[in-house]
């Protein structure tokens, strides 16, 4: 058992070497986001220094990823995700992703109602992108009023007041992506030779 916690805490630093090189990051900068110093973030790269949980959290929380992924813990070979729905303003979100920081995708439930609620716009950090899968879904996007009917998509800077509803008292249902600010969704097709 010894051997193999040795071996996966061996293959902390050169993976946390990576993560922070392929993000473009110095270990100045990562010293600033944790605070943790340069000297100890170099020794945990080289494997120089213990990675502890008092290291590794800041780290997974800058570099957005689960602390799993840091430490190569095994999959537990359950694919579902079981994350718990989340009420707001009447509706029901459930997340279908799970790792911390970066873009977030939830399925959206908006109730059935008798009346169709009135706009109550807000506004907030980041960018939202919206697949209706059923029903019609009215957007108001600054001073934008739009319905979109199942199949359509919509993306907006979460900054502008914005509301979402139904646009006829009916359920909807829809995907939405949430990025922080400046992170939008990009789809990316192949070219056909």
């Amino acid at each position: 058992m010894a051997d193999e916690t040795d071996e996966v805490l061996d293959a902390v630093g050169p993976r946390l070497r990576a993560l922070r090189k392929h993000r473009g990051l110095t270990l100045a900068d990562l010293s600033t986001a944790t605070g943790i110093s340069e000297s100890t973030l170099s020794r945990l790269e080289s494997g120089g220094r213990r990675p502890t949980l008092e290291l590794l959290l800041p780290l997974a929380r800058v570099h957005g990823v689960p602390l799993d992924d840091l430490v190569g813990a095994p999959r537990t070979g359950d694919p579902r995700v079981h994350l718990r729905p989340i009420h707001r303003h009447g509706m029901t979100f459930l997340p279908l992703t799970r790792r911390a920081g970066g873009v977030q995708a939830f399925k959206m439930l908006i109730p059935s109602r008798d009346e169709p609620a009135e706009p109550t716009p807000k506004t907030h950090g980041g960018y939202e992108w919206v697949y209706v899968l059923n029903g019609r879904l009215r957007l108001v996007v600054g001073d934008r009023d739009l319905v979109l009917p199942p199949g359509e998509a919509a993306e907006f800077d979460t900054s502008l007041p914005h509301w979402l509803g139904s646009a006829d008292g009916g359920a909807v249902e829809t995907l939405v992506l949430f990025g922080p600010q400046g992170e939008r969704a990009h789809v990316r097709a192949r070219t056909q030779r």
